[in-house]
């Protein structure tokens, strides 16, 4: 079965540590983030899943994920 993405969650799991302001604002990532719109993965991935069993990973966090590697050098090999 398809997750879906939560909206975004600056503090994470420590209130005291905010996301957005440990990652600079010129990150190159911050602007992927701006262009691309990763919802759309939803729609060209929906036939692969069914509608039974756990929830999984939401598709636009595998890609995120998968960008993430492929521009830091860090590749995630999944």
């Amino acid at each position: 079965m398809m997750g879906r993405e939560p909206p975004k969650q600056p503090s994470l799991f420590y209130t005291r540590f905010n996301l957005d302001q440990r990652i600079s604002p010129n990150h190159p990532l911050r602007a992927i983030d701006q262009i691309i719109d990763f919802d759309f993965i939803y729609d060209e991935v929906r036939d692969a899943y069914d509608h039974n069993g756990n929830v999984s990973v939401p598709p636009p966090v595998i890609l995120k994920m998968e960008t993430t590697g492929e521009t830091t050098g860090s590749g995630l090999n999944i």
